[in-house]
């Protein structure tokens, strides 16, 4: 039976220990990172023997592959793409002219991981920034008007599933107004619960049939001041499932990020009690890989179905000409995208 991780590895190619991991541990899926990759020959070798080591041409590869400077698939190999902020920039002008290129990239962008085999990928990013919040999110959001993020969200996840890969939006409820970057430190955001419904959580409630999403270590004191949403029951039951109403497949946010405290085991613990239904760990170190399987429990129940629907909603790309698709879209944004 599968488990309920997400699992990075070392290197280009699976080593022997990591095969026998991969294969006794059993995770319901794998993340790339840029150490993972060289072109795509290599590439797509490595995504096959990570789907041999767990017997499952279908399982999950995921990817965070956005544009601007969260994108592991770079120049020379694969064209860049831009940030999300530019599609909020065309919004300001033209609301159609930003939905159609956003979902133009969000399909080029599948057109490159479906060549790798990957089939998921970590976007679109749906979290409203403000003024004097960390430059971590910065231009990975499209925009401060919770409208146009919901608008061009929406295209961008539609690009996506019709490219045949699945989208997370993240980082739910909301990143936005964190003054820490979480992969150094515990953000804490001290607004009120009702201006975070009516911004931060909007875009989310806004897209809520999102197959797939990834949480935020942040900690939103008017709803639970001890605990981040990834381990924080109340958030996850009253905000992610209740208030925005997210029945999704929920994936932790990856918990060797510095926000999070204790041992791993401890953190995925936490997660998955809290109500993720699956936990991500990125490193690829294998004692703390070891950690987590340890307290990975079985993927059943909810968390199964939610998983299954997932990936029920991939199917082969409809028909696409990226040759035309690149063409169109640098007419839209006015410049080589």
């Amino acid at each position: 039976m599968r488990t309920r991780v997400i699992f990075g590895c070392s290197g280009r190619e699976l080593g022997a220990e990591e095969r026998a991991f991969f294969r006794d541990s059993q995770p319901w899926g794998f993340i790339l990172f840029a150490r993972n990759i060289a072109d795509r020959g290599q590439l797509r070798l490595l995504v096959d023997s990570l789907r041999e080591a767990v017997c499952d041409a279908r399982a999950p590869v995921l990817i965070d592959q956005e544009g601007g400077r969260v994108a592991r698939l770079r120049p020379p190999n694969w064209r860049e793409r831009p940030p999300a902020a530019r599609f909020g920039q065309l919004y300001a002008n033209s609301n159609d002219v930003a939905a159609e290129a956003a979902y133009l990239n969000a399909r080029l962008i599948a057109a490159d991981l479906t060549e790798i085999g990957v089939n998921v990928d970590c976007l679109p990013v749906l979290d409203v920034p403000v003024d004097g919040a960390d430059a971590v999110i910065g231009d990975r959001a499209f925009a401060r008007d919770p409208a146009a993020v919901i608008a061009l969200g929406r295209a961008v996840i539609e690009g996506l599933l019709e490219g045949g890969v699945l989208p997370v939006m993240k980082h739910i409820p909301g990143h936005g107004r964190a003054t820490a970057d979480s992969h150094l430190a515990l953000p804490r955001v001290a607004t009120s619960a009702e201006e975070l419904s009516a911004t931060d959580f909007v875009t989310f409630r806004g897209l809520n049939q999102c197959p797939m999403a990834m949480t935020a270590h942040v900690v939103y004191e008017a709803i639970d001041p001890q605990r981040p949403a990834t381990t924080s029951p109340k958030v996850i039951r009253d905000v992610i499932r209740g208030e925005i109403g997210f029945d999704g497949l929920l994936m932790s946010d990856d918990v060797s990020m510095g926000a999070l405290e204790g041992p791993i085991s401890v953190r995925t613990k936490a997660a998955l009690f809290a109500g993720c239904d699956v936990v991500l760990h990125c490193n690829g170190k294998m004692e703390e890989m070891k950690d987590v399987a340890d307290e990975a429990k079985p993927l059943e129940g909810p968390a199964l179905k939610r998983a299954e629907h997932a990936l029920g909603l991939l199917s082969p790309s409809d028909p696409f000409d990226p040759a035309d698709a690149e063409v169109r879209l640098t007419e839209l944004m006015g410049t080589s995208a």
